[in-house]
């Protein structure tokens, strides 16, 4: 094998990715069989730098068959990844190939250079080989056979009357349908839970007139999408406000564990973006160090890499207060809950034109909820409302420029 080139793929509660080789040779022992979960830094293989040639689909060697070791031997690089089965590998492309893709490539037959590959490179993914095999399965489905031609006879003599029998039941499809849950969905239900018998959650709710930011995102948001060749949305001016409110109240910006309390010095900010199967956080990091512009194309990077299972573990650690724009989806207020072991995260609502009475009189204002959820071992409800209330006020009186 090649340096870089695929070994396996992990799963936790927050990504799926692939994890490339660090070192080129062979891969001459295998310690942990595939599915099953291990601590962080546990050796799971071992590669052979030597460049000895191995069979292409080697297993680990009984015990009583190992040789003996030869003297002083070199170290081998130590890498996580599940051993491959006995079986004839069938033919495959040049790119590299993740365990996961040529282990399904041999238990159905597979040649996997008739499967197109939408990953980095031209690369084969696991849905790339889910989507060619129903459509192998499909064309495998036999044809039903052609009736057989009439054939003429007598007619018989009619019965005699007799009384029609009742109709049969309608048949009537499986009620339920079984469906082992994904390994991120288990996580996520995990930590979710876990979060709800941590902390005690309690939720305040702040209206906040948006129109003089909807009105500067009108000016440049044309402006914006053609000189930096993406959208400008709410979002950024939130997390932007955001910052200024953890600068103004930073114990929003802390973390518990057991008894005490984690001050950052830190703004990092966790995004959660929906996946088609779940949900995931990543982090931008250093927040408070970024402008409109720099927050937009963080998120617009995030959220990318994130649904196209690119991001890196480390990418999705680290933050220390989080935001869920739950209004992308047209919802007004929500209750979100808090990632641990921060204390607090705030969920966006969508903004919506609304007649609201000013001075006495109706007007249409841009109007958006905001929904913070705090930890009420550490925050108390007059802290949690001062730090909505300096977001809000920043949001209302915007007058920093984005371009």
């Amino acid at each position: 094998m090649e340096r870089d080139e695929p070994l396996f793929e992990i799963s936790t509660d927050k990504v799926d990715t692939e994890i490339p080789s660090p070192a080129a040779g062979t891969l001459s022992e295998v310690l942990v069989e595939e599915g099953k979960t291990v601590g962080i830094a546990t050796v799971v293989a071992r590669i052979d730098e030597g460049g000895g040639a191995a069979p292409a689909a080697a297993q680990p060697a009984p015990a009583a068959a190992a040789p003996e070791p030869e003297p002083q031997p070199e170290p081998q690089p130590e890498v996580v990844a599940p051993p491959p089965p006995p079986v004839e590998e069938p033919a495959e492309p040049a790119g590299p190939l993740s365990p996961l893709v040529r282990r399904m490539a041999r238990e159905y037959s597979i040649d996997l250079s008739k499967v197109k590959g939408t990953g980095a490179g031209g690369r084969i993914t696991k849905q790339d080989m889910e989507g060619h095999i129903a459509r192998q399965q499909a064309q495998q489905t036999p044809a039903p056979p052609p009736p057989p031609p009439p054939v003429e006879a007598a007619p018989p003599p009619p019965p005699p009357p007799i009384e029609a029998p009742p109709p049969l039941p309608a048949a009537t499809q499986a009620k339920t349908r079984i469906e082992p849950m994904s390994t991120m969905r288990i996580r996520i239900a995990e930590h979710m839970v876990a979060s709800r018998r941590t902390s005690a959650h309690v939720t305040t709710i702040h209206k906040v007139d948006m129109t003089k930011v909807a009105r500067m995102r009108d000016r440049h948001k044309a402006d914006f999408q053609s000189n930096y060749g993406m959208s400008l949305t709410y979002l950024p001016f939130v997390v932007r406000a955001t910052v200024v409110g953890l600068r103004t109240y930073p114990l929003l910006n802390a973390a518990i564990e057991g008894n005490n309390i984690i001050h950052h010095n830190e703004i990092n900010i966790g995004i959660a973006v929906a996946l088609e199967n779940g949900l995931i956080v990543p982090v931008i990091r250093q927040a408070d160090e970024k402008n409109v512009l720099g927050l937009q194309r963080s998120i617009v990077d995030l959220a990318t890499r994130a649904r196209s299972r690119q991001l890196k573990p480390d990418e999705v650690q680290g933050g220390t207060f989080s935001i869920t724009n739950f209004g992308g989806f047209g919802s007004v207020i929500a209750t979100p809950i808090i990632n641990q072991p921060q204390v607090a995260i705030l969920g966006v609502g969508a903004v919506e034109k609304t007649p609201v009475v000013i001075d006495d009189a109706i007007a249409i204002r841009s109007i958006m909820y905001l929904s913070l959820s705090f930890d009420h071992r550490l925050i108390d409800g007059a802290l949690a409302d001062q730090f909505t209330a300096k977001v809000k006020q920043v949001l209302e009186n915007w007058s920093e420029e984005v371009l």
